[in-house]
């Protein structure tokens, strides 16, 4: 799945989540990416998305929280 493919999707889940959901949405979204999108900055995920760049953080911890997850058995595709 291609970068641009992945933006869209995410900007439709938050775009769907309820507003007092949007940063639960967004951390499941940046997990469920997480590696496809491993390869790219924490500025160029917000710029794809259409976030602030102080989001940026954000998308850094969930993509080191993902590691921990899938040890301990996460299926990110069944997110």
């Amino acid at each position: 799945m291609s970068e641009q493919t992945i933006f869209e999707q995410i900007k439709l889940a938050l775009a769907d989540a309820p507003r007092n959901q949007y940063t639960a949405e967004l951390h499941l979204q940046m997990i469920k990416f997480a590696d496809e999108l491993k390869h790219i900055t924490s500025k160029e995920f917000c710029e794809g998305v259409g976030l602030k760049q102080s989001l940026g953080t954000e998308f850094s911890k969930m993509r080191n929280l993902t590691t921990r997850l899938k040890a301990a058995g996460l299926d990110p595709n069944r997110i």
